[in-house]
Order: C-alpha cells, then sequence, then structure tokens
C-alpha cells in the first residue's frame, strides 16, 4: 500500500519515483512469449479516456511520392484527474535547408468522442474512423499556416504485441498503477493535402498509423524511445522501442512487425534496436545515434519464424526537438518538477535497405525510413 501512495504523490507532485525494480513492470513481451502479436480490428482503437494522470495520442505518418515526410497527431491529456487538455499537431519537415521545417500546434476547444468512442472531434477539427474500420480522415483548420484534409486507409492488416498490446506497472500485478499501450497500422496509402501558407502539399503516398496510451506521466513510464518507421515498395517495416526510468530497473520494451498488402508477414517483441555509432549533442549532452541497426526476430500467424534488419547510417538529422520548449504547456505540467528530466526528440529521414528472411526466402528491398531518438532521462540508477 505505501508504493502504492508514493507513486500517487508521484505523479501529482511531479517527484521522482522511488526504485521499484524491474519487478514492478510486466512487459507486453510476457504475452508474446505464448501470442507475438494480435491483429486489431476497429473496437481495439476507442479512446479510453481515463479519468487520471495520462497521455493518449494517435499518430499518422506520411511518405509522399514526391518525397515529402509528414505527420498529424492528436494529443489527449489529463493531469492527475483534474485538467484535461487537448492538441493537434502537424509538421512538414523541410527538404531545403534555407526553409526552416513547418510546425504547427494548436490547443483544440470544446473536444469530445464519439458515441462508440472511435472518433474525435473539437472546434475546426475531426478524426474520423469509417465504420468500416479501414480509414481514418483527418480534418483540421484550427491553423492557416497547416489546414488538414488527409484520409488514411490501411492496406495489411494493424496489429498489437502480444494478446494486448500493454505493459502494465506496479507492486500488486492485479492493482497495476500505470499502463503503456500502442497498436499499429504498419501499411497504409495516404491522399490528401496539409496547405500552407505556399499553397497545398500533396501526401498522395504511404504512410502509418500509431496509438499510443500511457496510463500515467510519460517520463515516469519510459526514459528513453526509439521508433523506426520503413515504408518500401512491398514491405513496411515498424520498430518501437522504449527503455524504463531506473525505478521500474531500467527495463526495455520493444514490439515490431513487418507488412506488406493484405497480410502481417511477421511480427513480436523479441526485436532488438543498437545505436552502433553515436555522438554527443553538445547542447542537451544526449548521446544521439548517427548509425543504427533494427532487428526483428518475428513470428507469423502460424508461429513460424521471420527474420528482418535495417542497418544504416540516420543521415543528416532532420530535426531536434526540445520538448520542454515545444510542447504545450499541459504537458509541462505533467512534467514539472521530476528530477533529472530534459527531453529531446532527434528526428531522421534517409534511404535504407530492408533484408528480409521468410518461408526460406531472402528479400532485399530499398524504401524510405523515418526514425526517431527520444531521451527523457537518464536510465542509470543515481549513484547514492
Amino acid at each position: 500500500m505505501f508504493n502504492w501512495v508514493q507513486q500517487q504523490i508521484a505523479n501529482v507532485a511531479g517527484t521522482q519515483e522511488p526504485i521499484y525494480g524491474p519487478s514492478a513492470i510486466r512487459s507486453v513481451a510476457e504475452e508474446a512469449k505464448d501470442t507475438p502479436y494480435t491483429e486489431i480490428g476497429r473496437d481495439d482503437l476507442k479512446w479510453k479516456e481515463m479519468e487520471w494522470t495520462n497521455v493518449e495520442t494517435e499518430t499518422f505518418y506520411f511518405f509522399s511520392d514526391e518525397g515529402k515526410i509528414g505527420m498529424a497527431q492528436v494529443i489527449y491529456s489529463n493531469v492527475a484527474g483534474i485538467r484535461k487538455t487537448c492538441q493537434f499537431n502537424s509538421k512538414i519537415f523541410s527538404d531545403d535547408d534555407s526553409k526552416p521545417h513547418l510546425w504547427s500546434s494548436t490547443p483544440l476547444n470544446n473536444f469530445e468522442v464519439s458515441e462508440d468512442k472511435t472518433s474525435f472531434y473539437a472546434d475546426d477539427c475531426a478524426l474520423e474512423l469509417t465504420e468500416d474500420g479501414n480509414s481514418y480522415t483527418i480534418k483540421s483548420l484550427n491553423d492557416q499556416r497547416a489546414i488538414v484534409n488527409i484520409k488514411i486507409t490501411k492496406t495489411a492488416p494493424g496489429f498489437q504485441g502480444g494478446k494486448t498490446g500493454t505493459s502494465s506497472y506496479g507492486t500488486d500485478p492485479k492493482e497495476p498503477w500505470g499502463w503503456m499501450r500502442h497498436a499499429f497500422w504498419p501499411r497504409c496509402t495516404v491522399e490528401g493535402t496539409i496547405t500552407t501558407e505556399e499553397g497545398p502539399v500533396d501526401f498522395k503516398g504511404r504512410g502509418l498509423y500509431s496509438y499510443a496510451l500511457q496510463g500515467m506521466k510519460p517520463h515516469h513510464a519510459a526514459a528513453q524511445w526509439t521508433f523506426l518507421n520503413f515504408q518500401g515498395p512491398n514491405y513496411s517495416a515498424i520498430m518501437m522501442q522504449f527503455t524504463t526510468p531506473p525505478s521500474y530497473g531500467s527495463t526495455v520494451v520493444n514490439v515490431g512487425g513487418i507488412a506488406q498488402d493484405g497480410a502481417i508477414v511477421g511480427a513480436g517483441c523479441d526485436n532488438t534496436v543498437t545505436h552502433t555509432a553515436i555522438e554527443t549533442d553538445p547542447e542537451s549532452t544526449w548521446p544521439t545515434p548517427t548509425d543504427v541497426k533494427f532487428v526483428w526476430n518475428a513470428k507469423d500467424k502460424d508461429g513460424k519464424p521471420v527474420e528482418a534488419e535495417i542497418e544504416t547510417s540516420m543521415g543528416k538529422r532532420l530535426d531536434r526537438v526540445d520538448v520542454m520548449a515545444e510542447v504545450p504547456a499541459f504537458v509541462k505540467r505533467i512534467v514539472a518538477g521530476a528530477v533529472g528530466t530534459k527531453p529531446y526528440i532527434y528526428q531522421y529521414g534517409t534511404k535504407a535497405t530492408l533484408k528480409l528472411k521468410v518461408d526460406g526466402r531472402e528479400i532485399t528491398e530499398e524504401g524510405q525510413i523515418f526514425s526517431e531518438a527520444t531521451f527523457i532521462s537518464d536510465i542509470e540508477t543515481p549513484s547514492e
């Protein structure tokens, strides 16, 4: 009981958590030992609207046929069950060094979810899941610099790691005090535009959709993240890995999958990310990756092994986001008071080669990657 009280105080006050150890997290990888992954349907994409501290996001990544990279995102946040806020973010990465990226982040007013909890509405903003559960439409008029009107349609099944896609936190497995859940549409088609002051940017091409629920303070759930989105002519690949803070034993949790049109080739939670070469960012002092190796040790729907690998230079960094400078005020309130928290997101986009082994065949395909390395806090236990 005392641990639970400590955790609740940390949630409300923003204080650093005690060291509970790795036994206080039940990774989704435990589920994945028996069920490597589960295909998801419309009911698995409902907004949860939890009544305690949490952050819930739906994020869409776009690769246009012309080479543009963009994203759109809705963030729902609840601080200690007291204050609920929502934000719509969109971004177009500039491929011209002389021009800045287009970044729009707008607070949303009068937000609500549909009765079946699959669609989201606010003033001048709508995120709707179609009745067949195969497409989202994303519309926003909140910022005249970035008017979003995009439809994203899955061409492969969605999936989550294990049975539920969820890792839980707490010293009593029957009464967890926090959750982390992820679900993905790894391979999608995209149509529509983001209209800027210079005119519409056509994002006809490929995309990925990621749902995330952090049912606790984000910096308590994870200290560091690596994310990969690969889109090729015939295959798509996704990997998401996070490492918990020392309070949960600096535990590594990974989920990833490979998809082609009409099928999940393989997915699961027994994958690895290795930053094979790094350089220290002089401003933040974080060890940012310059070369990375992603390895999938997945299973197909029949439990047969599927292996894949992407080993690549990250190329020129697209952007570095100082989260505390960029994020809306409500996220700052969530993170406020956390000792040693200095969140930065490093974003990369380059060409890379996917090497895939499936059914005795070796397949090589070049495609476009978008990757993020996020550093929130140290993963080493502070010295006594």
